[in-house]
């Protein structure tokens, strides 16, 4: 009895210092993130700070970086415009339309967009932008990043989308409600978390994005942040630690931002329970 009790005691602290060093794993880099910024010598450990202001005033003079961030927030707001009305559109018609082949067709997109990634098909990308005109120009990037989101997208939300009762939408055509309304006014207010999810998830892979705005993107005015902080070297080829991390701080408020304003307006909460 006692030996199996110092078991237990053994296994709970074992599996307490577990998570005390995966927190630790996960806390450094954010210590680190909210530190550097501050210290006038950062470096690539996490150290008390020489505090000064004196890296944002830096990074202010740089022409490019604040216009990067508006340029990420323009390619992020629109792919996410272009990619949430298609994903909801596309996935309510898979859902209320029976047609041969179409799980098989939802998994085969699925599938295909996880094993084509965006470094196995830069070349044939490129030059489709080229031939149809769109290089060096924020609409084409737009394109290429909701082709990329579509196919996830569009499998996440056809499952919000038959969890919609087709009673309610009956109800909705009795009175008089053409299958537009009947999406916006019934099947949108019932599928927002999906869709919130969604648009989180898909600003997420916009905001971080590096691959496709530098293949397509020449113009420096143009370029995303994700883009314009590959460019922050010293004079010696060293990476510039002040710049980088003052600007790292700066690049991810947008998205914290987004993420609180979505999950307030709708939520993440799964309304279950709801039965035709």
């Amino acid at each position: 009895m006692i030996l199996r009790t110092g078991r237990s005691v053994l296994a709970r602290v074992t599996f307490v210092f577990f998570l005390v060093a995966v927190g630790a794993f996960f806390a450094i880099p954010l210590a680190w993130l909210f530190v550097a910024p501050f210290d006038a010598s950062p470096s690539m450990s996490v150290q008390w700070p020489e505090w000064t202001l004196g890296n944002f005033r830096t990074l202010a003079d740089n022409p490019y970086a604040l216009r990067s961030i508006g340029n990420s927030l323009l390619l992020a707001a629109g792919t996410m415009a272009v990619t949430v009305v298609t994903a909801t559109l596309a996935s309510y018609a898979l859902s209320r339309v029976r047609i041969p082949g179409r799980d098989a067709l939802l998994y085969g997109m699925l599938l295909l967009s996880s094993i084509v990634t965006g470094t196995a098909a830069m070349v044939p990308t490129f030059q489709l932008m080229t031939a149809v005109g769109l290089i060096d120009t924020r609409p084409g990037v737009m394109l290429v990043l909701t082709g990329g989101l579509l196919p996830t997208a569009i499998f996440i939300l056809k499952d919000f989308m038959d969890s919609v009762p087709r009673s309610y939408e009956e109800s909705a055509r009795l009175y008089g409600a053409s299958r537009l309304q009947v999406l916006t006014h019934v099947v949108v207010p019932v599928a927002r978390p999906g869709i919130a999810f969604v648009t989180i998830w898909g600003m997420v892979q916009v905001w971080g994005n590096f691959l496709v705005p530098f293949l397509l993107l020449r113009d420096p005015s143009t370029q995303p942040a994700a883009v314009l902080m590959y460019t922050f070297y010293t004079e010696a080829g060293q990476a510039d630690l002040r710049l980088i991390s003052a600007f790292s701080l700066i690049f991810v408020v947008p998205v914290l931002a987004v993420y609180l304003v979505v999950n307030r307006k709708f939520g993440f909460r799964f309304f279950g329970g709801i039965k035709a």
